[in-house]
């Protein structure tokens, strides 16, 4: 790959956005993001966390759009993005995105695909897609909707505002803000410590809740049963209890 790096530590993936000088998402970008959450499939990555620097990623590279519009042809990067965001929200693993600079368009989206973003004091996202007389169209209307409820995602996806760190705390964008000179070494420790967790139990609380949001709550409670019950017959469940009862601290297999 040569937009994106992935190395792995232990059982972390740090998957790195490489396209200087501000990681503009482009059609080559997408498929190496989507190739690298391939490869953060594996069953022994047990974490995964995401970044760029000095940006996250400041949105898609307009040349782009402009060659669309000059060629007549339809735009399909939209799509490949979101495509790609899905399959990483899909993970059946703890994420983390580690924002720096911008998140911005579908900087900002690729983020939200992540379970948890943390933001450098610095930093700053948004929707700006409306100033160009478009909308977000990988996710952005949605998953943001669901952070931060409608009413706040239709200011901002209709004023395209930048929004700063503490700002995006306070209303439900970011989980953590954080130094910058710290963000990446506190993402992965965090990163760390879910590695060593169980990890067929963090794949169920995360298909109870994907799965059972926004439906009546007996199918939501019949969905969390479903997934109870799968985890319950996990090792790492048996190694738990019994940590648990011998007063020990568990040592899970994320099996």
């Amino acid at each position: 790959m040569e937009l994106v790096e992935y190395t792995v530590k232990g059982a972390v993936a740090l998957i790195t956005l490489t396209r200087p000088p501000v990681n503009a998402i482009n059609s080559q970008l997408i498929a190496e993001i989507d190739e690298a959450v391939g490869l953060a499939e594996d069953e022994a990555i047990r974490a995964v966390v995401i970044t760029g620097a000095p940006h996250f990623a400041a949105g898609a590279d307009i040349v782009g759009f402009q060659k669309t519009f000059d060629t007549g042809g339809s735009e399909r990067q939209a799509s490949g993005l979101g495509e790609a965001i899905s399959r990483f929200a899909n993970l059946e693993k703890p994420t983390i995105a580690a924002v720096h600079g911008f998140a911005l368009g579908g900087g900002l989206e690729l983020a939200m695909g992540a379970d948890f973003r943390y933001l450098a004091q610095s930093a700053k996202v948004g929707q700006p897609e409306i100033l160009l007389g478009i909308i977000p169209g990988a996710g952005g209307t949605q998953r943001l909707a669901r952070l931060v409820g409608p009413q706040r995602c239709k200011e901002l996806c209709l004023s395209g505002r930048h929004v700063e760190a503490t700002e995006a705390l306070s209303i439900g964008i970011a989980d953590k803000v954080v130094p910058d000179d710290e963000l990446l070494d506190v993402a992965l420790e965090a990163a760390e410590r879910f590695a060593a967790g169980p990890t067929q139990a963090y794949a169920a609380a995360k298909r109870a809740v994907s799965r059972g949001f926004d439906r009546p709550l007996e199918e939501g409670l019949s969905i969390e049963a479903e997934q109870f019950a799968r985890v319950f017959a996990s090792r790492d469940a048996q190694i738990g209890v019994a940590a648990f009862l011998a007063k020990e601290k568990p040592e899970f297999t994320g099996s």
